[in-house]
């Protein structure tokens, strides 16, 4: 009974994933009609209906999805047991997923592995940029990056680099054509570059503080951008105002080509921490990219 029920669990848990019966077989190496009874035998066993099937796509029930909910933790949390016994191998080994914005995996990431990487060829590490706020759990990352602040509570969270300052910048000829802002309220008058946040579908606010006050501004302008380097180049070409990490605007406000306003609104905060499940069992793979990446 045990097994049968591992089986089926396993195959209603690549369904509900794929959303597709016919991906959920080619990445469990075995038929649809076989699929299909694993998932008839759970249901029967049941005595409920798990999955929902339209002729696009298959989606969990109510009942489906609090079964999903249940299990698929305690899955993932055998998966990773078994990749720790990689540990009794004579070399760390073993495929780590991370997820990152652009300049995490810039100026943090990429530099910190250079060391580690070549010391340990068996090791593989595949970073994702995205900035939205990912489910790292439930997307099956096993860490993600973020500030500081935007760590949830359940996280364990390691710092990896130093504090961040925002700066709000444009080209000298922007600037020279308007009036300047003074408060950042002022930012609505003009022609801002937004960045998207993929996970909520709108816009990044930008943040602000001076003498313990903090302001979010919604701002508008021509353009919606997917990454920090896109907005500064968008500035440095007149674009509009823009709002990114200090250190890489640094260089061309230096050389002239950008212009910096609003920087007494725009106080250091926590830099990046490198955050993963509480209940993630470490491989030793896992547990030297975390001691590589620590500040």
């Amino acid at each position: 009974m045990l097994r049968e029920n591992a089986t089926d669990l396993l195959a209603f848990l690549a369904v509900a994933d794929e959303g597709s019966f016919t991906k959920a077989a080619a990445r469990l190496g075995v038929s649809q009609s076989a699929l299909s009874q694993n998932i008839r035998h759970l249901e029967e066993r049941l005595g409920l209906r798990l999955l929902a099937r339209t002729t696009r796509r298959v989606a969990p029930t109510e009942a489906g999805e609090r079964l999903r909910r249940s299990i698929a933790p305690r899955f993932r949390e055998i998966e990773a047991d078994l990749r720790a016994l990689t540990e009794l191998r004579d070399k760390p080994a073993g495929r780590l997923r991370i997820t990152a914005t652009e300049y995490a995996a810039d100026t943090v990431l990429l530099p910190k592995l250079a060391a580690l990487l070549p010391e340990y060829p068996d090791i593989e590490v595949e970073i994702a940029v995205d900035y939205g706020l990912t489910d790292i759990v439930g997307e099956h990352y096993d860490a993600g990056v973020r500030l500081g602040e935007q760590v949830e509570k359940d996280m364990i969270a390691v710092r990896i680099g130093p504090d961040v300052s925002m700066a709000v910048v444009a080209a000298p000829p922007y600037f020279d054509a308007r009036s300047r802002p003074t408060h950042p309220n002022r930012l609505t008058e003009h022609n801002c570059i937004n960045l998207r946040l993929p996970t909520h579908g709108g816009t990044y606010a930008w943040e602000f503080e001076k003498d313990g006050r903090e302001l979010n501004v919604h701002v508008r302008g021509q353009l919606v951008l997917g990454g920090a380097t896109q907005m500064l180049h968008a500035a440095k070409a007149g674009l509009g105002v823009a709002y990114v990490p200090e250190e890489l605007a640094r260089p061309y406000l230096r050389a002239g080509e950008l212009e910096r306003v609003l920087e007494d609104w725009c106080p250091p905060f926590p830099g990046h921490h490198l955050y993963y499940p509480n209940r993630r069992q470490a491989s030793r793979a896992f547990a030297l990219v975390v001691e590589a990446l620590r500040e």
